[in-house]
């Protein structure tokens, strides 16, 4: 053979080569999230409902969060007033019209989210950095004192005993571990739209804003149209977390419109790692794993400090989030 002809060779082996590591990543991943998911449908055999229910609906939140952080670039700390305009639209509606469906109070939480969202946007789309974070914030506070002030939300006793109802009329969502598919099922449907929109010609264009956003500009791509989307779907996945969680505990608090929040799934984020696909699971299950043994025990008024610590040593020693570190470690290794 001639050294023409053996290029010619390696040229065709070369590319079918990687379509079979492509196609073993593949089958890899979708082997991955049915072990994933064979856990989450057995899960409430071995711990308790509630608390998984609130650990999915948390991780939501930082899946929706780390859709802004993570891939667009942008770091809001109002995102709390999503949160909790949703739940305080879902538990409002199906405490005060009983013959309400449950899907439709927490159709209609996630509207307004996605509305307030819109408005937030274009209000701070604009700015970028701390500029557009102290926006973000001031408007969420805000929306904070409106809670406060306002008549329907109960002020600071907040909506108590909202009516969990039936899903369609036919499932009784007052047994937990009906409600907990109902919630795994939101979360799955929450997980799939970000997985989609990050995987999208879309997602790729907000990497590209979120490396270099001149370039993007100068490449003929409408940015603030861009972040502006990627806020308001951030907004509405978010604004269905608290929805679901207010139909979860039956309770719409100050608690959800609170900076203290907004800064909270920061944490998550940050600690899972920020624009990996799985990191706010993580870090959501280790936040909430953390305030829920730990409140309960004599450190319960350490919590913050215990999570503070731990954010700390977080960033000094995994500056990439612990899902971060793990796939660097698995990059180097194998």
């Amino acid at each position: 053979m001639t050294s023409l002809e053996i290029k010619q060779g390696a040229g065709v082996l070369q590319p079918n080569a990687v379509q079979e590591r492509r196609q073993a990543a593949a089958r890899r991943k979708r082997w991955f999230y049915l072990v994933l998911m064979g856990v989450a449908l057995l899960a409430p055999l071995a711990v308790y409902p509630v608390f998984l229910m609130k650990l999915l609906c948390f991780a939501l939140f930082a899946c929706a969060f780390n859709l802004l952080l993570g891939y667009a670039g942008l770091l809001s700390f109002g995102h709390a007033a999503f949160l909790a305009s949703g739940g305080y639209v879902t538990g409002y509606l199906l405490s005060t019209y009983s013959g309400l469906g449950t899907e439709l109070g927490i159709l209609a939480g996630t509207l307004a989210s996605t509305a307030l969202g819109l408005v937030f946007g274009l209000l701070a789309i604009r700015r970028q950095g701390i500029y557009f974070a102290m926006i973000t914030l001031a408007l969420a506070q805000l929306v904070f004192f409106i809670f406060v002030q306002a008549p329907f939300t109960g002020g600071e006793n907040g909506l108590q005993g909202v009516p969990r109802g039936h899903l369609f009329g036919v499932f009784d969502l007052n047994n937990n571990l009906t409600l907990y598919y109902v919630v795994l099922a939101v979360f799955v449907f929450g997980f799939a739209v970000i997985q989609r929109t990050i995987h999208s010609p879309y997602g790729q264009v907000l990497k590209a804003i979120r490396e270099n956003e001149p370039r993007a500009i100068s490449l003929g791509y409408n940015v603030e149209a861009h972040k502006l989307l990627a806020f308001v779907i951030s907004a509405a996945l978010t604004g269905l977390a608290g929805a679901t969680k207010t139909v979860v505990f039956q309770l719409a608090s100050l608690t959800d419109a609170h900076w203290h929040m907004s800064g909270e799934v920061i944490l998550m984020t940050l600690l899972g790692g920020v624009g990996t696909v799985f990191g706010p699971l993580v870090g959501a299950g280790i936040v909430v794993t953390l305030q829920s043994y730990l409140s309960n025990g004599p450190l319960g008024e350490w919590v913050h400090v215990i999570l503070g610590l731990i954010f700390v040593i977080c960033v000094l020693l995994f500056r990439v989030g612990i899902v971060g570190w793990v796939l660097k470690l698995a990059r180097r290794n194998f």
